[in-house]
């Protein structure tokens, strides 16, 4: 859909900029797609040409545009935080909601689930002995972009049956804090990422995340301070899991989390967005 919207967006800046006086600034998640398809080029190039400067929720977006762009200001800004999924519960209440067990420990995926997000690794991590023997489990909260049927019987093959909770409806967001609740660490273990928004819901509930080294996902998360940033692959994840619940961080790593977040204020954007357009004005 992609470069449907790039086309659609771009068609819209271009009537926009057509009375001669107004700039128009884009906020851009991702330039380039995960997955790639015919004519992405093509259509991101009208894109870009199409606007008068950007804003970008990553270093790695900001280096994506450089490679059609080189002379419209642009800025990088982390995301803000997602603040609107309501409050902190107590994580004894969210697993009661969730009907989870009540005694074991969670690990949370959220989110879409899309080839590039690393599930497979996850879930082979889960299967590492010392990950087993620590008798946690899994929730897998989203709904499938593809196929799933691979999943599943990675799951069996695993033997993980009774250490995953799959929920893979559409998570209402009167349900999200009590996803994020119930967990004692947030897990992103993707393949390729530019930003995700799954990191700023987890600092919203000051959750230690996990995630691997990839796109902007550990300028986003401090290692060691508010979680664990791994390689992308089962045995680095393993090892953090396995850090993460003998060393029991958790308590430390919500601590920093609830201080780290400061930093992503949608104030912080807002001023980001003006510059460009300032810069862009007098350009």
């Amino acid at each position: 859909w992609m470069p449907f919207m790039a086309r659609a967006l771009g068609r819209i800046a271009r009537i926009v900029r057509g009375n001669a006086h107004s700039k128009v600034i884009a906020l851009v998640h991702n330039l380039v797609p995960h997955e790639k398809r015919s004519g992405d080029g093509s259509f991101t190039k009208y894109f870009v040409r199409s606007v008068d400067g950007f804003v970008t929720l990553s270093k790695s977006v900001l280096e994506d545009i450089e490679r059609y762009d080189k002379l419209k200001p642009r800025s990088f800004t982390p995301h803000p935080i997602y603040d609107h999924y309501g409050q902190k519960k107590n994580k004894e209440e969210a697993k009661r909601a969730l009907g989870l067990d009540a005694q074991s420990h969670y690990l949370l995926f959220f989110g879409f689930i899309r080839d590039y997000k690393g599930l497979d690794i996850l879930l082979d991590a889960m299967g590492d002995e010392r990950v087993r023997a620590l008798g946690v489990k899994l929730i897998i909260a989203g709904e499938y972009y593809s196929a799933p049927q691979k999943y599943f019987e990675q799951i069996e093959k695993l033997g993980l049956e009774k250490n995953v909770a799959a929920r893979n409806d559409f998570i209402p967001e009167n349900k999200v804090a009590d996803y994020f609740s119930a967990a004692d660490v947030v897990v992103q273990p993707y393949k390729t990422a530019t930003q995700s928004g799954v990191t700023q819901v987890a600092y919203h509930f000051e959750k230690p995340m996990i995630v691997t080294d990839v796109g902007g996902l550990p300028e986003i998360v401090p290692d060691g301070k508010v979680g664990y940033v791994v390689r992308p692959d089962a045995h680095s994840l393993a090892n953090a899991i396995n850090d993460f619940f003998t060393l029991n961080k958790e308590e430390e790593f919500s601590r920093n989390a609830a201080q780290e977040k400061k930093r992503f204020g949608w104030n912080v954007l807002t001023e980001a967005i003006f510059e460009v357009f300032r810069r862009a004005k007098n350009g």
